[in-house]
């Protein structure tokens, strides 16, 4: 399975924090992102985020500019999601599979499936990974 881990793009400060939303900047940046992946060469099978606003917003521009449907939630991405949670979030929902998250859990999830250290993960940032699906 190819796995795409991306980070909410920027979002605006407030509360409740699970109702915060992209700021102008990170709608423009979540459109961006999606054509960098379609330049890619990445044809994603599902878009799966966590149910937090900001990571929902980001997940249906990437999945419109990808020429997908309405991204899937997945209530294990939430804030704290382990590589476990993140990996099952994933499986069997395609070859493909764009998963939308957040901070420390994405750079967390890529260290524990590279065995290598934890990248940088900036708002809209994201890293490319071949996974089994055992």
């Amino acid at each position: 399975m190819q796995l795409v881990i991306v980070r909410h793009t920027e979002s605006a400060p407030g509360m409740p924090d699970e109702l915060r939303t992209l700021t102008p900047t990170g709608r423009e940046h979540a459109h961006s992102l999606g054509i960098e992946l379609r330049d890619q060469g990445i044809e994603p099978d599902a878009v799966v985020a966590s149910p937090l606003l900001r990571a929902l917003e980001t997940a249906a521009a990437l999945a419109a500019t990808l020429g997908l449907g309405d991204p899937e939630v997945d209530e294990r991405l939430a804030p704290g999601a382990s590589p476990a949670d993140i990996r099952n979030a994933a499986r069997g929902r395609g070859e493909t599979v764009v998963v939308v998250a957040h901070q420390p859990d994405c750079g967390q999830a890529v260290a524990a499936f590279t065995g290598g250290p934890e990248p940088a993960f900036p708002p809209g940032g994201y890293v490319r990974l071949e996974l089994s699906v055992d």
